[in-house]
């Protein structure tokens, strides 16, 4: 007579875990593609730099006022009748941070109605 032994079946635990290793190792691998900037290179500190104006943008003031280099301009429309017709094709325009968003719409409306072919916005990108 033989004997009937019944053999305990293994927990998936250890496929399980064997998954997660090699998950675990593709993503180092692929961490590590690009290469690392050299151990004595230091980068430029921005965060004390005094903001400035793009040169060829116009600069809407929180209180709606618009300037161009410095120049107050009458309106949107004054701005881009006065600029030559191969520049009007691309304007950029520079908010004040707080400046309601309604009144940068309007302000894009009526430089679009103007004759400009599009509006640009120029943000602050800060990189930490």
């Amino acid at each position: 007579m033989r004997r009937i032994t019944r053999r305990k079946k293994g927990e998936p635990t250890i496929a399980l875990i064997n998954v997660v290793f090699l998950m675990l190792i593709f993503f180092l691998v692929a961490g590590t593609v690009a290469q690392p900037l050299d151990a004595e290179l230091e980068l430029v500190s921005t965060r004390d730099l005094e903001g400035r104006e793009p040169p060829n943008a116009l600069v809407i003031h929180l209180d709606g006022r618009l300037s161009f280099r410095g120049t107050p301009q009458p309106s949107a429309a004054a701005y881009v009748a006065a600029l030559p017709p191969e520049a009007r094709a691309s304007l950029r325009i520079v908010p004040d941070r707080a400046l309601p968003a309604a009144r940068l719409v309007e302000i894009s409306r009526a430089l679009r109605q103007a004759g400009a072919g599009e509006v640009l916005i120029v943000t602050e990108r800060a990189v930490e």
